[in-house]
């Protein structure tokens, strides 16, 4: 096996998911295209040595669906000779695409990969492409199919977490990125998005909320209450897969969810033999990666079991890593996965999350793992984990190594 090695990392900033966020007017080719071109022109690289560009994307369907990764390279004039591959598996997309890149180095396959992702959630809405999952009756019926937000409130009421905490949590999590942008910790990797006449559209992550407290977000409704208490509602269906919990408690809302958003990443991996062609520093190495299967009603425990199953691969403990960024699809997600763990809350998530910057549901894995590298940066840390809960019940995890 060959070491994998990341050289450099790009993303853009999140713009709100809604037609009247920054980003709407910017299709996901037009993202994906200005990430690739960015990183490519960052290190002058002649795209013909590349192998293979892997993208993320959770709603692969209309401009976003086939094959979005070779028409995007293509958009960014990269040689035709690349090739690309586009990769779904919903919220973890983009860490998959990013894994998949560095296992093809790691094979011997390819010397030369991107692996990123992209989604525009303001033009192709989530659950735009449908699935049997939730919309085939036998399906839904045999696997207890409940939407997320459910699950993330069973989730809370099965473990104990209080209203109170799931709010402190995003409060916390809007401070920590104020301050990561205040301190230009995101300025060696964001790349400011254009329209097409050049003209800059977006710079900073916009869903951040300067002066949010836990007080402002504990005034918002639960998301979820309706459509899990109406009769029949989903609350039935969690309780007959989870009968010791009694009733389920709604504690999740827009200010302790994770943000819809638009987003891109490229991450850029290499073996030594690009690195000494191009005199390219590498910045980290892939130590490993895992994906796992979790129980599908529940959903959102993936991250707990599939960083176990790393870390035990690895023969690495949680006290060997510095930083776990542990994607924020709901407040109750990372405390139930620092409490599981015995992880200080300080390790995870030390420039906030997707409650504060947002989820653009293809492209956060990569923007995780491009996040972890500049932090580890910043304080001379050596190990960050990256993970992420899946839909359907699934866990990816990876983690990378400064060098």
């Amino acid at each position: 096996m060959t070491d994998a090695f990341i050289y450099d990392s790009v993303r853009s900033p999140r713009g709100k998911g809604r037609p009247g966020g920054s980003l709407h007017a910017v299709t996901p080719l037009n993202l994906a295209a200005q990430m690739l071109r960015a990183i490519q022109s960052r290190n002058a690289i002649d795209t013909a040595d590349l192998d293979e560009v892997v993208l993320g994307c959770s709603t692969p369907i209309g401009e976003q669906g086939a094959v979005l990764a070779r028409t995007a390279l293509l958009m960014a004039d990269y040689c035709e000779t690349v090739s690309g591959l586009h990769v779904s598996r919903f919220c973890a997309s983009g860490l998959d695409a990013v894994n998949i890149a560095a296992a093809k180095v790691m094979s011997g396959e390819a010397d030369f990969t991107i692996g990123g992702g992209v989604e525009s959630m303001s033009r192709v809405p989530l659950g735009s492409d449908g699935g049997a999952w939730m919309t085939d009756p036998s399906a839904a019926f045999q696997t207890y199919f409940v939407p997320q937000g459910i699950s993330a409130d069973l989730l809370a009421t099965k473990y104990h977490y209080a209203r109170e905490a799931l709010d402190a949590f995003a409060a916390t999590s809007h401070a920590k990125a104020v301050a990561a942008w205040d301190e230009g910790r995101f300025k060696n990797s964001i790349v400011p998005v254009c329209d097409q006449l050049g003209r800059v559209v977006l710079e900073v992550d916009e869903t951040i909320r300067r002066e949010t407290n836990a007080a402002q977000i504990g005034k918002l409704e639960p998301s979820f209450a309706s459509i899990g208490e109406a009769d029949p509602g989903f609350d039935t269906l969690a309780l007959m897969k989870y009968p010791e919990v009694e009733r389920i408690i709604h504690s999740h809302h827009a200010g302790n969810s994770s943000a819809i958003v638009d987003g891109a990443a490229a991450i850029m991996i290499g073996n030594d033999i690009i690195a000494k062609k191009y005199q390219l520093r590498p910045r980290a190495r892939f130590v490993g990666c895992a994906s796992i299967g979790s129980e599908p009603t529940m959903m959102l425990t993936g991250p707990v079991t599939v960083t176990s199953k790393l870390l035990n691969r690895l023969g690495l403990t949680p006290d060997d890593i510095d930083i776990f960024e542990v994607n924020e699809a709901f407040a109750s997600v990372v405390l139930h996965f620092a409490d599981s763990l015995h992880i200080p809350m300080e390790k995870i998530n030390p420039n906030g999350g997707a409650i504060a910057m947002g989820h653009p549901l293809g492209a956060t894995g990569a923007i995780l793992v491009g996040t972890a590298l500049d932090e580890l940066e910043r304080t001379g840390g050596s190990k960050a984990l990256i993970t992420l809960c899946v839909g359907a019940g699934m866990g990816v995890a990876t983690v990378i190594e400064r060098v």
